[in-house]
């Protein structure tokens, strides 16, 4: 619940129950339902797989999830939605909370790049669970208003593509401007090691120059 996930998951599992034909448990529609088993194995058949891919639901949710959706005797598809109505409820007013969140995200307020990157994709992903999707070319922009002083350069020149790169493109590209940047502060802060190391030695000279001078100068008086 804290990590909202649901689309993707969703998305996931729906591909995986595709993929082994179950997807009829989880999504029926008219013609799966003119099709139920009539006969005892294929009611025993159905029953198998549905508690198959019960089985992948229970398996694949958080624990506090599997507890709130747990009842007995339930089928595939009253587990299925039940996780969806969960994370469909009252989707307005979560719609209006994560939109001001989304508005309000700055680089300023993460570790790294890459963890502003990431939160600004789940706020997009929540967004898509409540019916409010975000399309690419909201998401990038938003993604690059955020941005601190370091990355403006970057941010000047994905606004100006035409069209505007998909998401995973400029953020590959915020990448390579973070791996440029650590490249030039290692590179001056090595020139001022080197300069700090230049000034010592300069003194080091000159004090001994100097000391040099002092004993001639006692051994001439």
């Amino acid at each position: 619940m804290e990590n909202v996930q649901y689309s993707t998951w969703a998305e996931l599992f729906k591909i995986h129950a595709r993929s082994h034909r179950v997807l009829d448990h989880i999504i029926p529609s008219a013609k799966d339902k003119e099709k139920m088993p009539k006969t005892k194995e294929e009611k025993e058949l159905w029953s198998t797989l549905d508690a198959t891919v019960l089985q992948w639901i229970y398996a694949t949710i958080s624990h506090d999830l599997l507890h709130m959706i747990l009842e007995p005797d339930t089928t595939t598809v009253e587990a299925w939605n039940r996780l969806r109505d969960i994370f469909q409820d009252k989707k307005h007013s979560r719609a209006v909370t994560l939109e001001y969140d989304f508005t309000h995200v700055n680089m300023e307020d993460f570790p790294s790049v890459s963890a502003y990157c990431q939160h600004l994709k789940s706020l997009s992903d929540q967004l898509k669970n409540v019916s409010s999707p975000v399309d690419n070319n909201r998401l990038v922009l938003q993604l690059v208003s955020g941005l601190t002083e370091p990355y403006k350069g970057v941010a000047t020149l994905i606004r100006q593509c035409d069209p505007l790169p998909k998401f995973y493109q400029a953020r590959s590209m915020l990448t390579l401007e973070k791996a440029g940047l650590a490249k030039k502060a290692a590179h001056s802060s090595s020139s001022a090691m080197v300069a700090r190391e230049s000034i010592g030695s300069h003194d080091i000279v000159d004090h001994s120059s100097s000391h040099r001078n002092t004993n001639g100068g006692k051994r001439n008086q």
